[in-house]
């Protein structure tokens, strides 16, 4: 039947309705073949294959630019980003752990490091203190040894107090006088302790004569001391001169020149020792630090 011969048989209403659905049903015609052209590739280059046909029913009636795709469609293109995501999160806390591990390791090691600088800080606290304990000890010692130093060097330093001179008219007997001088020179010495008493004794007569007589002087001197007043016989210490001259004084006569021994008589110094001297308590001495006697 020909197309002509259907319209004339055609109500006008019933032609109104096919006109518009032929209008409809071109355009879609147009933009399926449109999609499926821009889909496959060209019957030259690449035959077609019943995977694509089947791929595009999958796709729904759009292909892929279907704005109304379905679900599986939109999952199927959104696992491998979410899989991706996924790794990424699983990389970044992996990341942040391990940062995690090296700051815990590095705030240990500061926190050791930290502690052994505290404890040679101490250390060296300690040392120091003990150095300087070193140092007093030693400052005391020096002071100690400048102390003996002066204690030796000053044993046997000795200046003259004081004296006196006893002549003798009859022999080696003491007169009243005499003894009256030594008591008084005995006297204060009592209870004191750094002195010696030197005893010059002489005598006019010539060579031995002088001599003997003029020790038999000094002995009885040095007896008297020890009997009548106890002085010990290790501070005494006499020499018998005989005839030798006497000093010259400055007052004398001679013009300074030794005086000749005329009359018998015996010379006595007290001598006290220079660190005696020095101690405030006694102004002969004392004893020792060391508890050996002063000479």
């Amino acid at each position: 039947m020909k197309i002509s011969t259907v319209v004339r048989t055609l109500s006008p209403s019933q032609f109104a309705v096919v006109l518009l659905a032929s209008a409809i049903s071109v355009p879609v015609v147009a933009q399926q073949s449109a999609d499926q052209s821009q889909s496959a590739p060209p019957a030259a280059t690449q035959p077609s294959s019943p995977s694509s046909a089947t791929n595009v029913d999958r796709e729904g009636f759009w292909g892929r630019v279907n704005p109304f795709a379905r679900k599986k469609w939109v999952k199927k293109r959104l696992d491998p980003i979410n899989d991706r995501l996924t790794e990424l999160d699983e990389v970044n806390a992996k990341n942040a752990q391990q940062i995690k591990d090296v700051d815990a390791r590095a705030q240990a090691g500061i926190h050791q490091a930290q502690s052994a600088a505290d404890a040679a800080n101490q250390t060296a606290t300690a040392a120091g203190q003990q150095a300087q304990n070193a140092s007093n000890v030693a400052q005391g010692a020096s002071s100690h040894v400048d102390q003996l130093n002066t204690t030796v060097s000053g044993l046997d330093q000795y200046h003259q107090v004081s004296d006196l001179d006893i002549p003798f008219h009859r022999g080696a007997m003491l007169s009243k006088d005499a003894k009256g001088q030594l008591d008084g020179m005995a006297a204060n010495l009592a209870g004191h302790q750094g002195y010696i008493l030197e005893i010059e004794a002489r005598s006019p007569g010539a060579g031995s004569v002088g001599i003997q007589n003029s020790q038999r002087l000094a002995e009885s001197v040095e007896r008297y001391m020890v009997t009548e007043h106890q002085i010990p016989v290790y501070r005494m210490h006499f020499v018998a001169l005989g005839n030798a001259p006497m000093e010259a004084q400055g007052g004398d006569d001679n013009g300074g020149k030794p005086a000749r021994v005329r009359t018998s008589s015996v010379h006595v110094r007290l001598m006290e020792n220079s660190l005696a001297a020095q101690d405030s308590t006694s102004p002969h001495g004392v004893a020792s630090t060391t508890g050996a006697e002063r000479p």
